[in-house]
């Protein structure tokens, strides 16, 4: 059995298509999402085989949610979408598959049976090279927070917190995906910076350091990052 997850910002469609898949008996779904943000939570707890994604979401596009994936443990991604015939050669001619709305049965079994053939795929060449924001969740809110204004990454327990000058939010991209991507450094384990926003650097005792933030955030930074760092920004001693 394939297990799987519907990303679909239109419920009528999200629900239509669940409800092709369960019909085949081959597919379990295990949630449906109705944007990036739930999607991204739901395939890192979930872990399904596939994920179903609509192309054309608000917000966060299922491009964009593509690139937002850690290669290391992305699903394989079937395609959902209304576009036209040349976009959808240009997806046939890189062997990615698709369904085209509204859904046809044969051509969803047909999906279904490359699905259980295919074995990995390469999504690289539509994955796009940098993200310019980040998709964040706050309490009863979606946050996209440019990644520009990021000074700096950290991870908690409850996820990976970004932050700005005035504010703090939680993100379900990887430090890895964040540090890939964007113009965050590593300065520590558990820790990514924007070097465009260090004011400062404290030298601390045992060959460590701190970066102070023009906002204010005091953020460590341990041995093994602190020379690459001095010399990013210029400073030698």
């Amino acid at each position: 059995m394939i297990t799987s997850i519907v990303v679909d910002d239109e419920r009528l469609a999200r629900e239509a298509l669940i409800e092709q898949l369960q019909y085949t008996g081959d597919v379990t779904i295990l949630a449906q999402c109705s944007n990036a943000i739930e999607a991204l939570k739901s395939i890192h707890q979930l872990k399904p085989d596939v994920v179903f994604l609509d192309i054309e979401m608000p917000q966060v596009t299922g491009i964009e949610l593509l690139s937002m994936m850690d290669p290391d443990t992305m699903p394989k991604v079937i395609f959902v979408t209304a576009y036209d015939d040349y976009a959808i050669q240009a997806f046939e001619e890189n062997a990615f598959d698709y369904l085209l709305k509204p859904l046809e049965e044969k051509r969803l079994r047909k999906t279904l049976e490359k699905l259980k053939r295919v074995k990995t795929q390469d999504m690289s060449v539509l994955m796009q090279p940098s993200l310019e924001q980040i998709p964040c969740a706050g309490h009863n809110r979606i946050l996209i927070v440019p990644t520009n204004e990021i000074e700096f990454a950290c991870s908690k327990v409850s996820g990976v917190a970004v932050c700005t000058a005035s504010q703090e939010s939680t993100t379900q991209l990887t430090l890895k995906t964040l540090e890939d991507k964007t113009c965050l450094i590593r300065c520590h384990r558990q820790y990514l910076i924007n070097p465009q926003f260090i004011r400062e650097i404290r030298l601390l005792d045992n060959g460590l350091a701190e970066a102070i933030t023009r906002g204010g955030h005091q953020i460590p930074i341990s041995r093994r990052y602190l020379k690459p760092i001095k010399d990013l920004l210029g400073l030698h001693g």
